[in-house]
């Protein structure tokens, strides 16, 4: 049976949700910081997850080492020495003497156990594959990690920005009250936006906060670590479909779990075949009795044809007939959704950065009307509930143009490993 492996969505959730245990806090030094290629890296270094995975590897090749073993011979030795109340014989011939040490040895051969260690070299590569699997469910995990803190950074700086810009026009506010031109209404207007946008700029922090964590979970770091740069993800030229089956690790694994239950249904005929055994048994007897020589040796071939067995080897045709449909079922369904990831992929990519130019014009007026607003209320051509109100939509679609961002850099990270691109 094929073990179900966690999404990266869930790797993402595991770390988050361990980062945000209570935790004792420690003093720290500077929190680290890393670039995305060396994060991704790092994770495939260090995550104990992929060393669990590859103990189903050992634990796959002892089975070969055990199969195989059933294709050699097997050699045993003897001693056996046997002290009886006295020598038996009759007129004076001893035909066992009272103390006889006998050495014996034995060589067995069964044949025909050659197909168990092939179907057992089967599984390892399905085991192997499967690391490919969990090694690209960490990287992507960890890329997912690693675009969260950027997206959470950006989150700050925009509300950073709103908090200037509040904070500038509670100090605009005080001032005309202090001077008797402004009201205190006016002031407690400002004063309520500069809260706001400070108390958002908190758990924005917070977020940031929890996404750096995450990331350190996952890089087997004992603490938060942040991201460096944003990533430049390159889009290959050649996003032909039908590469799929070459290209992505779980359809690789499919592949070889299909390709395993073939060769065990093909192997089948073994159940009913007559295979032989050898064995060959030397014995030295000391000392000799009358009816026992010194030295002597036996070898025997025997066969054994198992004729009725209550339809029993029928009924495991049967099911390993239905496991080989069902692997073929589960791939052809596998890739269905591969090209269907692909093609949604691609064209979130072309909807997103469509959205986010939209998005960046939205900021840019919003800005605008900002600029506008703020010195039309200097003047004393409107009113500061305007402003506010202008503030507030700079803010939101800022925010909506980093979502936006966002996205996009998560709809590229989608095709690449939809494409089984990444990690490369």
């Amino acid at each position: 049976m094929r073990r179900t492996l966690p999404s990266a969505a869930g790797w993402v959730l595991s770390a988050v949700l361990l980062a945000a245990r209570p935790q004792v806090a420690f003093a720290q030094g500077p929190m680290p910081k890393v670039e995305f290629d060396e994060a991704v890296a790092r994770a495939l270094d260090k995550n104990p997850t992929i060393a669990q995975a590859m103990t189903a590897i050992t634990r796959a090749e002892a089975f070969v080492a055990q199969s195989r073993a059933l294709t050699l011979p097997s050699v045993s030795a003897s001693v056996t020495s046997v002290t009886l109340d006295g020598s038996r014989g009759f007129e004076g011939t001893t035909t066992q003497p009272q103390s006889q040490v006998s050495i014996g040895g034995s060589v067995n051969y069964l044949t025909g156990k050659w197909y168990a260690a092939n179907q057992a070299k089967d599984q390892v590569e399905v085991a192997t594959l499967s690391v490919g699997e969990v090694r690209q469910q960490i990287a992507v995990a960890t890329a997912q990690a690693y675009l969260a803190v950027i997206a959470a950074r950006r989150q700050v700086q925009v509300a950073e920005t709103s908090l200037e810009a509040a904070r500038a026009h509670l100090d605009y506010a005080q001032k005309r009250l202090e001077g008797g031109a402004g009201s205190r209404l006016n002031q407690l207007r400002a004063a309520q936006a500069a809260t706001t946008d400070e108390g958002r700029l908190e758990l924005f922090r917070l977020a940031m906060l929890r996404a750096q964590e995450a990331l350190g979970v996952l890089l087997v770091n004992d603490g938060p670590v942040d991201a460096g740069a944003e990533p430049s993800f390159e889009l290959p030229a050649d996003q032909d479909l039908a590469t799929l089956a070459t290209t992505r690790p779980d359809m690789l694994t499919q592949a070889a779990i299909r390709r395993a239950a073939e060769h065990v249904v093909k192997d089948h005929w073994t159940e009913w075949a007559p295979f032989p055994s050898l064995s060959f048994s030397p014995v030295a007897v000391a000392p000799a009795g009358l009816f026992q020589p010194g030295r002597s040796w036996s070898f025997a071939v025997n066969f054994a044809q198992p004729i009725f067995d209550g339809g029993q080897r029928r009924a495991l045709l049967r099911q390993r007939q239905t496991a080989v449909e069902e692997s073929k079922l589960a791939f052809i369904s596998l890739e269905i959704q591969a090209r269907s990831d692909v093609r949604v992929a691609r064209d979130s990519i072309q909807y997103l950065e469509r959205a986010l130019a939209i998005a960046r014009t939205s900021a840019d007026q919003a800005n605008e009307v900002v600029r506008i607003t703020t010195s039309a209320f200097e003047v004393g051509a409107t009113t500061n509930i305007e402003v506010i109100d202008a503030q507030r939509v700079a803010r939101d679609t800022e925010t909506a143009a980093a979502l936006a961002e966002d996205a996009v850099r998560r709809a590229k990270l989608d095709l690449l490993v939809a494409l089984g691109r990444f990690p490369k």
